[in-house]
């Protein structure tokens, strides 16, 4: 009866926003890919903002329930039957009343399993679409035969653009510029390719009286150079969504000071390589939002850049990557390997993790060195013991390891509670 009150729900709400669209006509980007979609969305909704009345993608609203909501304009209503009530209210009222409407939707989206993709794009269809990456073992790929057919359906998008519309993608993603040859989307490309469109050259870690507060870049597009800065969060990735954005703004017609200033409105989602203050002056990298082959080494790849400033302690704390199907085992151990290489101290979360601990200790870490643990509940307190100045702890795992809550566990105020993922209370009763 759940499954079935859950498919007619989605049927109406996804036919009502279906005709908002086509009432309003506004322009959408849909952002698509395995990783970094949510900080790219934000970061293209505000490189956006200075010319467009824009409306976004709430949190990570991606799938067949998310994007109507979004289109909608109304916050999830979870089990709440009289919230349910008031959001058709709201969509019925926009399809058949006059209203205004933002002229340019944001909108992510994502896919669990086959077909997803293709039940959103009923609903609405893209005027541009941003490829954030597709990796060699995505997310969800227990879902899917291969993890060829995750990437087709993340793509999925791209195929509904017609001639000289835009394709945005990231310059170092073969998988996605072999993808778009079959097209004839017109593509712009952002990384630190000397190819790319949008370049990223000279990534750094942002410096203020001191303290690492954010990252820092030059931005090449053509002949110009400007200077890039992203507050409050840490790693390479962090510069990929406003560099993706300044070119989805260009390729919508934006110039790059327009752009600039928009992304001045731009901040980190939680829970994406968020750096803040912890216990006894360590330093946390919240990334606890999720977790995926791809994002781990990325992940490892910040806690470096952070710590060897200044020799720094690194501590890992890492959680099961779940949905990795028959991959699973092959790339807990793959991480793992690189963990011995690149942290001091390794703390793992969950059954799945001890493959992470296992090949650590066969790669050469230390067994005093590594540490395991079921939940994130049970760690918590012995890291909040011990850890100290001159520490930088990272903080990952797939999102029902709930490894917010070490993160919660770990700060040193509660006033920084509030850059933490997933504090709804609809959450916090999980």
């Amino acid at each position: 009866m759940k499954t079935l009150l859950r498919s007619i729900f989605a049927s109406v709400l996804g036919w009502l926003a279906a005709g908002i669209v086509r009432k309003y006509k506004p322009k959408i980007v849909m952002v698509t890919g395995s990783v970094g979609k949510t900080s790219t969305k934000d970061a293209v909704a505000a490189a956006l903002s200075g010319i467009y009345l824009v409306r976004k993608s709430d949190k990570s609203y991606n799938s067949e329930f998310g994007v109507p909501l979004t289109i909608v304009g109304v916050d999830s209503p979870w089990a709440n039957p009289g919230a349910w009530l008031k959001v058709f209210g709201e969509a019925f009222a926009l399809r058949f009343f006059p209203s205004h409407y933002p002229n340019m939707l944001v909108l992510e989206v994502g896919a669990d399993r086959p077909g997803d993709l293709a039940k959103i794009m009923k609903i609405a269809l893209p005027d541009a679409v941003v490829v954030t990456k597709l990796p060699e073992v995505p997310v969800h790929v227990e879902a899917y035969p291969t993890p060829a057919a995750v990437r087709e359906e993340e793509f999925y998008p791209a195929y509904a653009l017609d001639e000289g519309m835009p394709l945005i993608m990231n310059a170092e993603d073969e998988y996605a510029i072999a993808m778009s040859a079959r097209l004839t989307a017109r593509t712009m490309t952002f990384g630190v390719s000397e190819h790319a469109d949008v370049r990223i050259t000279q990534p750094k870690v942002h410096v203020e009286d001191g303290n690492i507060v954010g990252m820092e870049a030059l931005l090449h597009i053509g002949s110009e150079e400007h200077l890039l800065t992203v507050p409050g969060t840490v790693g390479q990735p962090a510069l990929y969504a406003p560099a993706a954005a300044i070119a989805t703004a260009i390729a919508l017609g934006l110039t790059v000071p327009e752009a600039l200033k928009g992304l001045t409105s731009y901040a980190p989602p939680p829970g994406r390589a968020r750096i803040l203050n912890g216990k006894n002056g360590s330093t946390l990298i919240d990334d606890s939002y999720n977790a995926s082959p791809a994002a781990t080494v990325e992940a490892l790849a910040s806690l470096n850049l952070v710590a060897g400033e200044r020799k720094l302690r690194r501590i890992a704390v890492l959680g099961d990557m779940l949905e990795l199907g028959r991959y699973s085992f092959e790339e807990h151990e793959r991480i793992g390997t690189l963990a011995a290489r690149q942290t001091d101290l390794l703390v793992t979360i969950g059954v799945r993790a001890r493959g992470i601990a296992a090949a650590a200790l066969e790669a050469g870490m230390p067994e005093t060195s590594i540490q395991q643990f079921s939940t994130s509940e049970e760690a918590a307190p012995m890291l909040a013991e011990l850890i100290g100045k001159g520490d930088v702890v990272l903080i990952k795992g797939s999102q029902s390891i709930r490894t917010e809550r070490i993160t919660e566990a770990l700060l040193s105020t509660s006033e920084d509670q509030e850059h933490l993922v997933r504090q709804s209370k609809q959450w916090k009763s999980i």
